[in-house]
């Protein structure tokens, strides 16, 4: 038993080759590091053309604190990229001198990163400054952290996680048999 194949042939492709937006600045970025990828033999360029492709949920945001956790053991004088958006964090009272480049930065993020004496830059200015991507570290957003991924799974099965959609937080709601002691088991 085979596939059926439509004309055309079937598609093996499954990544994407260009990005869904059309937002022109993108687009701009897109062909300058298509060209970068191509004209240089750097992996790190190949990456960040890769990542500009992807959609909003692959480009999760970073924020100031995790930033500062990463950087502090990579030494002075490297710039810290990230295909996405700095956000703040407001349990961070000192953050220090940074040299971050990015996609977008919330109003407060980039005011308190050159409040500090740091820099925040765009993918072509980086591109000028480190075309190669040397003493350049790349660095990502984590994905799992959305809301949506804490409700994957099936809530209330023995040994599960997964966060149940609730109208309420009260005591009225998933709060019976299965969830306490006092009612029956608690799983």
């Amino acid at each position: 038993m085979g596939i059926d194949i439509e004309a055309g042939g079937r598609n093996k492709v499954k990544h994407r080759t260009a990005p869904k937006s059309e937002n022109v600045y993108l687009k701009l970025l897109v062909k300058l590091y298509r060209f970068l990828a191509r004209r240089t033999d750097s992996d790190f360029n190949k990456t960040v053309l890769k990542r500009l492709f992807m959609s909003k949920i692959n480009r999760p945001p970073l924020s100031l604190s995790k930033l500062t956790k990463f950087m502090s053991d990579k030494g002075q004088g490297k710039i810290a990229a990230i295909v996405g958006t700095v956000t703040d964090d407001l349990r961070m009272f000192e953050v220090p001198a940074l040299k971050v480049c990015a996609l977008r930065f919330t109003e407060t993020a980039r005011a308190r990163i050159i409040k500090a004496g740091g820099e925040c830059m765009t993918f072509d200015q980086l591109a000028l400054a480190s075309p190669t991507g040397e003493n350049v570290v790349l660095l990502r957003g984590p994905k799992s952290q959305r809301e949506a991924v804490k409700h994957f799974g099936a809530p209330g099965v023995p040994g599960s996680h997964a966060k149940p959609y609730v109208r309420a937080k009260g005591r009225k709601f998933e709060k019976a048999r299965g969830r306490r002691k006092s009612r029956g088991y608690k799983a």
